[in-house]
Order: structure tokens, then C-alpha cells, then sequence
């Protein structure tokens, strides 16, 4: 391969988020999709691509610079492991990441010891509008940060056949609104402000016919005294054209202002004191999920690839939100707030 190559990338899965993968992956000029593997054959040839009913047969046959893994997490270890001893140089993989902490440990040592890339995708930190706020709250724009919180609406977890439509494995998942969805802000809030130093969380399940939680409130202890809440309950909604733009509504709280994320994705900015706002970022337009945070992640791991830049969200500093994330689920057993050491 010469630099002016395009990186050769197959796609391991077909399911429903699949779909954002593939569009982003062909919107990329330096990368050039090479295969498609899934259980299902049938939804592996649907993307067009040559198609694979093994992860094997697909790495024999295609030899990718990188492999893109979109299954959950109980396929992580086996495909990781598989794509390492085919000598992978660069393989993302869908959060959640892995089964357990101890899995995602071992996989991600056995990752570094093959000399390899492997990055979690995390993707809501490439929202545009959180690059926004992070940009404003590091030019100084709301003075002293003081407080953060997120309202997760999606509005898509109530009756019988919640989820059923396009994620139906949600309804089997023995922790579901943090495990799944609420890692999105545990690592959103770090990416902000720094890894946080304890939690309390009060979790509950509201919806009869999903294993897991729904909604709850978690609290973030953040250095320099910023703390963070993440409000999340799948029943309600919030006034959004699409919510699962941003699945929710946030504030940015600091000595100075405020910053707004609304469900169209705009972000705006009111002064202390002030009653007007002003506009730091317009509506969401992109075609692709979630302002397109698919795409511009994946951008980013191809030029880190490039340039020698360093990664985002590689395994080993995802770790920590994995930790984070059972911290969560054991203060919520105990009802008590939890410092994080490590982290």
C-alpha cells in the first residue's frame, strides 16, 4: 500500500445502526469498503458489498487495514480476537464495550501487545454540538464551569414492543438505560471536564417487559468542582422534529452564562444577567445520525491513521468509562455515593 491508497475497511455486521457505519464509511475519499460480514448473509449482501457469513472468511479474503466491528457486546472478545491474530492493524468497535470490565481488560492488553489500533466507538463526543460547548467552555465563554445536566428523552421505551422495531436485543438487556445508552454521557462528561471523582446514582425500571433500567438520575463529581447530572428516562420526550438527534436537552452552567443544547441540535448562549441568547451554533442539517458524529468519528481514526495524530477513545482510555459505568451500577445498590480511584 503507498500513502495515496485508500485504507482498505470491512465492516463486521449488518444490523440496524449498521446502516450509519456504511453511509459514513463511503463518504470517507481515503477509505474504500471492502466487505460486509454477518450471520444473516442475506443482510451482508443488502449493503452491496462483497458479503461474508464469517468473520474468517472475510479477513482471509479481503485483508483490511481496518476493521470495523458493529455488533454488541457479547461479540466483542471473539471478533477482536479473531481480527489480531489476522494481523489487523486498526479495528473500532461499537460500545458498549465488551461483556465486563475483565473482558474489555484482557482484550485491550492483548491488543497492545499485538501492536494494533483498537479504538471504542463512542461516538457522541463527536456531536457537533458537544465540539461546540467543549470550544466555548475552553475559550472561558461561560467564566468558571459550575454545573452540567443532560435530560435524555427519546421518548421510545414505552408498551410492549419497545425497542422491538429497531433494536430488539434492548428488551433482553439484564442493564440497559447506563450499560447502553447513559455511557454515551458518562464519556460526553469526562470529554468536558475531566474524568469525574465520584457518583451517586438512583436507577429504576419502569417498563414491565425490558430487563433492565430505564430511567434515573446519575450525579458526577468533575475536578475543580463541577458537577454534572445525567436525567435519563426512555418514556418521555422532549420537542425535537428527531429524538435521536440528540436524544434530550442540556445546559452548560457557568459564572459567566449558560450555554443551551436543544433538540434540534442548536446550541446558544445567554450571558449572566441577560435575557436574550445568542446563537454559538445554528439547527442540525446533516443527513446521518446524531449530526453526523458516525462520519466525523470515523474521520478522525482515518487521519489519526494519516497523520500519526493521536486517537481518541482508544480502548485503553475507554477503560475508564467502563469503570465509571459499574461504580454507577453499584452505587445504585447501595444507595451511596461512590468515590472513583484510578480513574
Amino acid at each position: 500500500m503507498t500513502p495515496q491508497d485508500p485504507l482498505c475497511v470491512a465492516c463486521l455486521g449488518a444490523g440496524y445502526f449498521s446502516q450509519f457505519h456504511y453511509d459514513a464509511w463511503a463518504r470517507i475519499s481515503d477509505a474504500t469498503l471492502v466487505g460486509s460480514a454477518d450471520h444473516d448473509l442475506a443482510a451482508a449482501r443488502a449493503t452491496g458489498l462483497p458479503a461474508f457469513e464469517t468473520l474468517g472468511d472475510m479477513l482471509a479474503d479481503t485483508s483490511p487495514d481496518i476493521l470495523d466491528i458493529i455488533l454488541p457486546p457479547a461479540a466483542h472478545l471473539e471478533a477482536i480476537t479473531a481480527a489480531l491474530a489476522a494481523g489487523v492493524q486498526t479495528i473500532i468497535c461499537q460500545k458498549p464495550f465488551c461483556r465486563d470490565l475483565e473482558e474489555a481488560t484482557g482484550v485491550t492488553e492483548h491488543a497492545e501487545r499485538a501492536g494494533a489500533n483498537l479504538i471504542v466507538h463512542e461516538n457522541f463526543r463527536f456531536m457537533p454540538w458537544y465540539r461546540a460547548i467543549k470550544t466555548a467552555i475552553d475559550a472561558g465563554r461561560i467564566g468558571t464551569p459550575l454545573q452540567a445536566g443532560f435530560r435524555l428523552r427519546p421518548g421510545d421505551g414505552q408498551g410492549p414492543r419497545a425497542y422491538l422495531d429497531r433494536q430488539p436485543y434492548f428488551q433482553q438487556m439484564p442493564r440497559f438505560l447506563i450499560h447502553e445508552t447513559g455511557v454515551h454521557w458518562v464519556d460526553t462528561f469526562r470529554f468536558l471536564f475531566g474524568n469525574p471523582t465520584a457518583v451517586y446514582a438512583d436507577l429504576r425500571q419502569i417498563n414491565p417487559v425490558i430487563r433492565g433500567e430505564d430511567a434515573g438520575y446519575v450525579l458526577f463529581d468533575h475536578p475543580n468542582g463541577v458537577r454534572a447530572l445525567f436525567d435519563g428516562n426512555r418514556h418521555c420526550d422532549h420537542p425535537s422534529d428527531n429524538h435521536r438527534r440528540t436524544m434530550g436537552e442540556a445546559e452548560f452552567e457557568g459564572t459567566d452564562g449558560t450555554l443551551m443544547l436543544s433538540g434540534d441540535g442548536s446550541v446558544a448562549f445567554r450571558a449572566k444577567g441577560q435575557m436574550t441568547h445568542e446563537t454559538v451554533l445554528p439547527a442540525d442539517r446533516s443527513p446521518g445520525f446524531g449530526g453526523d458524529c458516525v462520519f466525523h468519528l470515523q474521520t478522525h481514526v482515518v487521519l489519526s491513521i494519516r497523520t500519526g495524530a493521536a486517537f481518541e477513545n482508544t480502548a485503553r482510555d475507554y477503560l475508564d468509562v467502563v469503570r465509571i459505568k459499574d461504580a454507577i451500577y453499584k452505587s445504585a445498590k447501595t444507595g451511596r455515593k461512590l468515590p472513583l480511584d484510578g480513574t
